[in-house]
């Protein structure tokens, strides 16, 4: 259709609600960069969120583990190890704040090194010290660096470990973990306006000779912005539900939480979270019209 042609169609549906809309081109470079910048985006959205989610589920997991045990480790030749394994089992049964208390036998030993010297360690064989497992109460905490000093007195052999500096840094890094999740959601919604906002202006220029007319005939600015408003924001709202619908299959897809595994079998949503990924269309539509109606009306200004 000629540059005429068109403008006498728009200018006769100005008229209809609607009308404004067909200043923007339907289809082209513009509508498929915004719908497949949304799309990409929400894609990478989806997966930020889970690494966040999963961030924080690992770092109250890990808290909740070793928040209430403690270990106490008795290095003491074998002929005076069951004496001093005693007199620890004595000492932590008369302490205030301990539930529980007792000694590791060898299968347990051996149970928690077979991940890192397989099961054929010959544990009997080996110089281990004796591990006592204390379990806190969850009424009131024991007093930690007083039952240290008292097993430093009674059994020299006996050394406290409350587990405070392997949690504290466990903790920590999942919170960081999940911080970057985080920033990595706000850096893509910034990545998706800016190249909205190329798309909006692209399609400006290209319609600068029937802006030029509808403000010839009345149209205002905020009008003409409203045109182009509706239908990027419906573009980025259509990628960005398709974009989401593939990130959540594709985090649906990877392997479930594992004991084992750890953190890399966790990366999925559990529970009421994966209601989360819905609402990053609704978000990538509001970024849409924000950065499109700023586009628009800076650009109008300059368009004479």
């Amino acid at each position: 259709m000629s540059g005429g042609g068109r403008i006498r169609r728009l200018l006769g549906g100005l008229s209809r609600p609607q009308g404004a809309a067909r200043v923007v081109p339907p289809s082209g470079s513009t509508a498929h960069l915004t719908v497949l910048t949304a799309g990409a985006m929400a894609f990478l959205a989806v997966f930020a969120l889970a690494l966040s989610l999963a961030s924080g589920r690992l770092a109250d997991r890990w808290s909740e583990a070793l928040a209430r045990t403690a270990t106490v480790r008795i290095s003491a030749p074998e002929a005076q190890l069951e004496a001093q394994t005693r007199a620890v089992l004595a000492i932590l049964d008369t302490t205030p704040g301990i539930e529980t208390a007792r000694a590791l036998d060898a299968a347990e030993m051996r149970g928690a090194l077979e991940p890192w010297f397989g099961p054929d360690l010959p544990i009997e064989t080996l110089p281990l010290p004796q591990l006592v497992e204390i379990i806190e109460s969850p009424e009131r905490p024991f007093d930690a660096e007083g039952l240290r000093l008292r097993l430093a007195a009674e059994v020299p052999g006996a050394v406290l470990d409350d587990h405070t500096r392997w949690r504290r840094p466990l903790v920590e890094a999942a919170g960081r973990i999940r911080l970057l999740g985080l920033m990595a959601l706000g850096l893509i919604g910034a990545a998706m306006a800016g190249l909205i906002t190329l798309a909006a202006q692209a399609a400006l220029a290209a319609n600068g000779q029937v802006i030029r007319v509808l403000r010839l005939v009345g149209a205002r600015d905020t009008f003409i912005a409203r045109a182009f408003v509706r239908r990027f924001t419906s573009r980025g709202f259509v990628g960005a539900l398709v974009g989401t619908a593939c990130g959540m299959g594709a985090v649906a897809a990877l392997p479930a939480a594992d004991a084992a595994g750890g953190f890399l079998t966790g990366l999925g949503f559990a529970g009421l979270h994966w209601l989360w990924p819905l609402a990053i269309p609704p978000l990538a539509a509001i970024v849409a019209y924000i950065a499109t109606r700023q586009a628009a009306l800076r650009m109008l200004k300059g368009i004479r």
